[in-house]
């Protein structure tokens, strides 16, 4: 969906406060007007590298047992009704053991989530994480592998799958490739070699690109560790 052919700004979009969902399924709308509380969330003060550090800290805690579990209150449920503005937008993978919000010791409204098997840049992820970086402004793009990824194990041994599976093991192909032939673990290799991968297809974004080239957004790849539940910068 093209952005003129809903006559959407910014702010009303911001304003909706809804996902994804919410905005394709636009129609004849009356937009609601912002809170007090609401409008706040509009002005984050998280420069990426602060953002970036608010993650990692988080995840220290995670690690070490010292867990917050910040903004998951009734008072930060009623804040986020009427607009959202996440400080982090992470491209992780489905897996059930990988989820944002617990291992960096996040809450509501602070992480726009984008999960798929094999943490893949898709057309429908490029455009949800186009969404957070373009209209909820988030400061920090992540891509998040993770250590004995299924998805891409998938892909390493590319075999026959059934169903739709195959569709995410094609996406990782060309990734698998780069490290074909590398010293040491092939699907550790291919993790890591995924998650720059799918950085590269995210920057074919322009308007990724151009928010990383203003210094409104940083870019960056990872892995977390499954025996540690560490978070490991790998690009």
């Amino acid at each position: 969906m093209g952005y003129s052919d809903r006559s959407i700004d910014r702010r009303r979009v911001l304003a909706l406060g809804g996902g994804l969902l919410g905005l394709a399924a636009l129609g004849p709308v009356v937009w609601p007007a912002k809170s007090a509380a609401a409008a706040s969330l509009e002005a984050s003060s998280l420069s990426p590298e602060q953002a970036l550090k608010r993650l990692l800290d988080g995840n220290r805690r995670f690690t070490g047992h010292h867990l917050e579990h910040p903004d998951q209150s009734e008072e930060r449920v009623l804040e986020l009704t009427q607009a959202q503005h996440p400080f982090a937008t992470v491209l992780s993978c489905a897996d059930s053991r990988v989820t944002a919000e617990i291992i960096f010791d996040q809450g509501l409204g602070d992480i726009f989530d984008v999960r798929v098997a094999g943490n893949i840049a898709t057309p429908e992820v490029v455009g949800s994480i186009e969404y957070a970086v373009e209209l909820l402004s988030t400061p920090l793009l992540m891509v998040l592998g993770h250590e004995r990824c299924g998805a891409v194990t998938a892909a390493v041994e590319n075999g026959p799958l059934p169903g739709q599976i195959s569709t995410f093991v094609d996406a990782i192909l060309p990734a698998i490739a780069q490290v074909k032939g590398q010293p040491g673990d092939a699907v550790d290799n291919a993790v890591s070699a995924n998650v720059r991968y799918q950085m590269e297809q995210l920057m074919q974004s322009q308007l990724v690109r151009d928010r990383q080239r203003s210094g409104q957004l940083q870019v960056v790849g990872a892995r977390y560790d499954l025996d540690t539940g560490t978070v490991t910068l790998v690009a």
